[in-house]
Formats: structure tokens, C-alpha cells, sequence
């Protein structure tokens, strides 16, 4: 079996993130507003992840979504995030790792989630149990077009047309497959019929059950380096398909398109992995690079490097916490929390709050991390800092307030 240290790891994480040499591994740098050439980039970015995975939280000034991106291409305009589903647009949304937009060639590997999902993860058989609302959806959006979930207001009552049941159903009918989201608008998602909106050479195509758990358990490592099974798995919320995914793994590895690879931690103890072969020679040549630490980067708390917890603790000895449903008096760090990453080490956390009236980026709180309490934020980690506050407030035409820095 292969071995991988945690640093070649971490380092390989960051790379095929790109949040380190990124041209290493052909992922774009830079991005202007919002031109063609900017679109075409942040199509890149989600092809190496598979997906881009979306929250309604925007606090900070700007939801998830679009801090992902901002983090990868400097220089895009914020708003472009926002607007990237639209019609004949190369991306669907779905169920991906969580809520996401997904490269529309990845469409036919979700037919077994969209037959499972007949009966709604959440809420159970929610269009057997309500026929006639799922019904009567179909046929207004099939004769009046698109609709919002706010155009789902009946004429009264709670009849068929009760709101909060009509949006479930609507929710189904997308999960389910019948129903496609065209759009956002002021991010309200736009039901349409399917055929409407997927093109029909994707629709007719549907890949079984185990080339599809394959498909896209290559497309997770491609995008994670270095990875565990469980974290292959919760990539695309595989939940409860163990066999299925063994069976997958021994495939691509008869393949060789994956290898078997253990992690070392400092302490010699070994943690089962995956990795692709080119990626383990990307690896051994990032064990000699030097990252710039003096210029740091704010990350979404919901970062494809971030979600899995026992991940970034075990690469980068750093404890990923959010706290949106703590109570403030229990919060630690602060409500929503950007982690700040300099060279290929997680150094501090920072809470924003946005202004939008008067232009202010307020931070709240900044916290370095224990590790660098010893002797005090170091000046070239206070500079990351700063640097990252300076980019991300500038991307969003914010000016940053407030100096509240704990060592």
C-alpha cells in the first residue's frame, strides 16, 4: 500500500483546491467581473469539485457560494456567484454534497437519487400523499411556465393549494426528478418541467446505480487528493451504501484509476485513504515547495475543504466549529466564522457583518489559533490576516472596521 504525510496530504488538498499552485493542476487563477472569460472560470472551478454547494446565509456580505469562488478567482464580480444557473447554462441543481449546483454532464449519474428520492428524504411520500397538489402544480407550471415559491399563493384557504404544502411538493417533484429549478431569483428558486430545462441527451442517458456511485466517487477524490472512504462517501451524502462503495472503490482500483494509500500522522500511526496516481506524484513535488504565509485567504465555513471536521482536524490540526444554532452566550469564535488560511496552515477565524447601506465590513472578532499563541500572532500571520480582509472586503466593495484582534 502507498503511504502519504500529513503535510504531502494537506499541501495536496490545498493544491487540487486550488489554494495552492493552482496552475499545478490547471486551475485558473484570476477572474474580471463578470465577462465571459469570468463565467467560463467558475465552471472550471466546480468542474474539479463536481459541484458548488449552496447556503442562504449572507451575513458576511456575501452567501457561501460566491466566498468560494471569491476565494479562488481574484478579481470576480461577487454578483456573478449568484447569477450562474440560467437557462442553457451548463450546470443543474440538485442534491449534491448538500443543495448545488452541478455540471449538467453529471446529471445522468443522480437517476438512482432521483428514483430513491420518489419518496423525499425529509418528509416521506409526500406526492403519494398529496396527488392532487402534485397534480395541479404540474399542470399550472406546464400552462402558466416557470414558477417561484412565492407564486405559489393560492386564492385562500388551506385546501390543495395550502402554501406550505404546495412548496413541499414542489420540493419532491424536483427531488423526485419531475420538476427542475431553471433559475434563482433574489435566490427564490424557479420550478419548470424538466424537459424544460434539462436537455434531452442528458435526460435519455441515465447511468445505473454502480458505474454511477463509480462516476462520482472518482469525480470526490478529484477534487479532495487525498481522502478517506467516509469522506468519499459524505461528498455525495452516499449514506447506508457500504457494500455499494467498497464494490465501487475495487473497481477503479482494478482500473488503476485509483490507488489504495494510508496516512501518517507524526506519531507513525496509519489512517486508510485513496488516492489517483498522478496525484501521488503531485504530492512528493508540493513537499518542496514554500508557501507564501504572509498572504492569506478567508474561507466559507462550508469550503470543500472545510465540511468534514475530523478531516481538517487530522490535515490541519485545526478544529472547524459553526456556531449558527448556538445560543450568542455559548458561541466561542462568533456566529459565522471565515476561517483564514495562509500558505497551506489555517491560522485564524474572523466573524463579519456586513453593511451594505454603509459600505462597512464590520469584524466582529479575530482569533489566531492556539498553536500560534505561544509567542503571540506572529507579524507574518497578523499580515495574512490583513491581506485576507483587505481582498475579500475589496471583492465586495466593502471598507473593513474594527480591530478586535486576540492573541
Amino acid at each position: 500500500m502507498e503511504t502519504i504525510g500529513i503535510l504531502e496530504a494537506r499541501r495536496l488538498a490545498l493544491a487540487r483546491a486550488g489554494l495552492l499552485k493552482p496552475e499545478w493542476t490547471g486551475f485558473p487563477k484570476r477572474a474580471t467581473g463578470r465577462t465571459i472569460r469570468a463565467r467560463k472560470s467558475v465552471h472550471q472551478v466546480i468542474q474539479r469539485f463536481g459541484y458548488l454547494q449552496l447556503d442562504t446565509v449572507s451575513i458576511a456580505g456575501a452567501r457561501s457560494h460566491c466566498i468560494f469562488l471569491l476565494s479562488r478567482l481574484e478579481g470576480l464580480d461577487p454578483h456573478l456567484g449568484e447569477e450562474l444557473l440560467q437557462p442553457n447554462e451548463p450546470l443543474f441543481e440538485y442534491w449534491g454534497h448538500e443543495a448545488s449546483w452541478i455540471p449538467i454532464e453529471l446529471y445522468p449519474l443522480f437517476e438512482f437519487r432521483r428514483r430513491e428520492f420518489r419518496s423525499h428524504p425529509w418528509w416521506g411520500d409526500l406526492i403519494g400523499q398529496h396527488p392532487k397538489v402534485a397534480d395541479n402544480l404540474l399542470h399550472r407550471i406546464r400552462t402558466e411556465g416557470p414558477l417561484r415559491s412565492l407564486d405559489m399563493e393560492g386564492s385562500g384557504g388551506r385546501g390543495w393549494w395550502d402554501l406550505k404544502i404546495a412548496k413541499r411538493v414542489a420540493t419532491a417533484l424536483w427531488s423526485a426528478g419531475e420538476l427542475a429549478i431553471v433559475e434563482r431569483r433574489n435566490f427564490q428558486r424557479v420550478f419548470d418541467l424538466t424537459e424544460r430545462v434539462i436537455p434531452e441527451r442528458w435526460r435519455r442517458n441515465a447511468v445505473a446505480e454502480p458505474e454511477a456511485i463509480s462516476q462520482l466517487l472518482k469525480h470526490a477524490l478529484r477534487g479532495h487528493g487525498w481522502a478517506a472512504t467516509g469522506t468519499l462517501a459524505q461528498t455525495w451524502r452516499l449514506s447506508n451504501r457500504q457494500p455499494d462503495i467498497r464494490a465501487a472503490l475495487n473497481r477503479l482500483v482494478e482500473k488503476g484509476e485509483i490507488l489504495p494509500c494510508a496516512l501518517v500522522s507524526d506519531n507513525k500511526k496509519k489512517s486508510p485513504g485513496w488516492i489517483r496516481p498522478n496525484d501521488l506524484e503531485l504530492a512528493a513535488r508540493l513537499k518542496r515547495v514554500r508557501p507564501r504565509y504572509e498572504k492569506g485567504v478567508l474561507l466559507s465555513p462550508f469550503d470543500p475543504i472545510l465540511w468534514d471536521r475530523r478531516r481538517v482536524k487530522q490535515l490541519f490540526a485545526f478544529d472547524q466549529v459553526l456556531e449558527i444554532f448556538k445560543p450568542a452566550a455559548k458561541r466561542i469564535y462568533g456566529y459565522y466564522c471565515l476561517p483564514v488560511l495562509a500558505g497551506d496552515r489555517l491560522v485564524a477565524r474572523v466573524d463579519l457583518k456586513a453593511e451594505r447601506k454603509t459600505k462597512k465590513l464590520h469584524v466582529l472578532s479575530q482569533r489566531f489559533e492556539a498553536t500560534n499563541r505561544a509567542q503571540g500572532a506572529t507579524a507574518t500571520y497578523r499580515e495574512a490576516l490583513r491581506a485576507a480582509l483587505e481582498r475579500y472586503a475589496g471583492s465586495l466593495a466593502l471598507k473593513p472596521e474594527g480591530e478586535c484582534i486576540e492573541d
